[in-house]
């Protein structure tokens, strides 16, 4: 009966993730019989295996019905509030250490479960270097390492969803591929500040059933990572660049251009086309600014990309298939950005958010120059999006978020968007985590 109790706390110890370490286990077991020699030597085994996860349930309301949102899946026909499940995760983590106590191996797998279906978010292993303690290696399923919101986690982030720019651009956040870090891990090192990710991925996301062409995208960011400038201001910053592209399989290529009666969309049919390589190329820049005085603490982020996005006429969101018959890639000169004002009122429990966001998927066109007349539809259309929210951190394992995105779209020539949309949408979440 002891033997039984003592394999019960040994896993539920294991279970329920604490870095209780073996000192605090010799006071529980044995350790003077085998038995209980056994037991501790398991449990130093598994004392790196770590569950953790999150649910968020929440409820919704939009401008109308059937709206089309990036504040979550798009809303029903006849559906203009809704009861959701966003996101409920499932993380486990395990990080093998040498003698040294020096991390040799990490992975992780994570997985979403909710009322729309169950999918796999991460899968991946990381081997440190641990001579000199800078390098190591990833490669499996993860997040680009691209920009800062990107990574930030869904559990952590301060609004409810990533900027409109963001999912578009970085849809589902990860790919399949591999990565090389430089980060320095000893305490003190002249880089101890600096960190560098240079991966290579299929390009096409998690999104995809799998890789279509033999064109990979090469993504690289160097940041700073959180220094004190003095005891009350933080800063941190970074610098992304992604250079990929897409193989078309037809030979239509579309593009933005000048002619005498204004702007629109030209294709070229060139046989030449069919093979050819199509641009994706993004550039970005971020930084976060944090003060801390005694009436709370202020926090500035603000993340710009620009460059060249490949997708299709309907979306500039990344292709996850071949084309079929006379479709063709559309190639489009992007712009976006986001900005946050973080502060926090009376105590650290309670937090406003104010949330500036654009993204512009064409900045050769604007306003009444799209119509479909020229060619173009609603993949070029700019949105801006403002939000006003309030966090309540009610305790460490559960946070009360009110949140509304007020959405404007720019007034154009195409049926339905010739004014602003009725989209806005506010959202009420409670978020559970362990």
């Amino acid at each position: 009966m002891q033997l039984l109790k003592q394999k019960l706390l040994i896993i539920a110890l294991m279970l329920t993730g604490l870095c209780t370490r073996a000192q605090f286990l010799m006071d529980m077991v044995d350790t003077t019989s085998e038995t209980g020699k056994g037991l501790l030597s398991i449990y130093k085994k598994y004392d790196h295996l770590r569950f953790s996860g999150y649910i968020q349930p929440e409820f919704q309301v939009a401008g109308s019905k059937g709206i089309k949102t990036f504040e979550g899946p798009n809303f029903g026909e006849r559906v203009s509030n809704r009861f959701l499940l966003r996101r409920s995760r499932i993380r486990i983590d395990y990080a093998h250490f040498n003698e040294e106590h020096a991390a040799g191996v990490q992975f992780v797998f994570q997985f979403d479960a909710n009322e729309r279906g169950f999918t796999v978010r991460d899968v991946w292993g990381r081997i440190f270097e641990n001579k000199l303690k800078l390098f190591a290696f990833t490669t499996g399923m993860f997040a680009r390492p691209f920009g800062y919101e990107t990574n930030l986690s869904s559990s952590d982030r301060e609004s409810p969803e990533r900027g409109r720019m963001n999912q578009t651009l970085m849809k589902s956040e990860r790919d399949l591929g591999a990565m090389v870090s430089f980060e320095a891990r000893k305490e003190i090192h002249p880089f101890k500040n600096l960190k560098i990710d240079v991966g290579l991925f299929n390009g096409q996301g998690i999104a995809s059933t799998g890789e279509f062409d033999n064109n990979k995208d090469l993504i690289t960011r160097v940041s700073l990572k959180p220094t004190k400038l003095d005891k009350e201001i933080t800063l941190s910053a970074g610098a992304s660049m992604l250079y990929g592209g897409l193989e078309n399989n037809t030979k239509y290529y579309f593009t933005t251009v000048n002619v005498a009666g204004g702007k629109q969309v030209h294709v070229d049919s060139s046989a030449s086309n069919l093979g050819q390589v199509e641009p994706r190329r993004y550039y970005g820049a971020d930084a976060q600014l944090k003060i801390k005085t005694k009436a709370g603490v202020t926090e500035f982020r603000g993340e710009v990309i620009t460059g060249k996005q490949t997708a299709n006429a309907n979306s500039s969101e990344t292709p996850v298939d071949l084309l079929t018959g006379t479709s063709g890639f559309y190639t489009r000169n992007f712009r976006g950005a986001y900005f946050y004002l973080l502060r926090n009122i009376f105590s650290s429990r309670h937090q406003l958010i104010l949330k500036y966001d654009f993204y512009d998927p064409n900045t050769k066109v604007s306003k009444t120059e799209i119509s479909s007349a020229a060619g173009f539809t609603t993949a070029d259309i700019k949105y801006n999006t403002l939000g006003l929210g309030y966090i309540n951190y009610i305790t460490p394992n559960v946070k009360l978020v009110l949140y509304y995105a007020k959405v404007t779209n720019e007034s154009t020539s195409l049926s339905g968007y010739t004014k602003d949309v009725k989209d806005d949408v506010f959202t009420c979440r409670l978020q559970f985590r362990f």
